[in-house]
């Protein structure tokens, strides 16, 4: 053996070694890349009752909504009707009393005027 192939087994000897020793972390990031897969696999398989519970929910929300949305009309219905026979009320009875309390003021005052001076005080 010459010296070119003793130089020629170490140098060989000497990357084997490195060679081990990057094989090493490699191994564990393939068992990363192994635990990444499981993991994004067990969320795929949660995500789809997780998405349908959810359009679930929507649905349900958007349901009472529109409950909501008719017991509002049905307020505000019920309020225009409350204010337009109060305004009715207030017309119909209003315009009598004003009359009677005017009638009443001026029999009042005609009375008052009918009397003597001194009783007046």
């Amino acid at each position: 053996m010459t010296g070119g192939d003793i130089a020629g087994l170490i140098a060989a000897g000497v990357f084997a070694i490195l060679v081990a020793l990057l094989a090493i972390p490699l191994l564990k990031l393939g068992k990363v890349f192994d635990e990444t897969s499981a993991a994004i696999r067990g969320v795929s398989d949660n995500l789809d009752p997780m998405l349908t519970e959810a359009t679930t929910t929507i649905s349900e929300t958007n349901r009472q909504i529109a409950r909501v949305d008719a017991i509002t009309r049905n307020v505000e219905e019920t309020t225009g009707n409350i204010s337009a026979l109060v305004a009715l009320g207030a017309a119909t009875v209003g315009g009598p009393l004003i009359k009677i309390a005017g009638l009443s003021a001026g029999v009042r005052a005609a009375v008052l005027a009918l009397r003597p001076k001194s009783r007046r005080s």
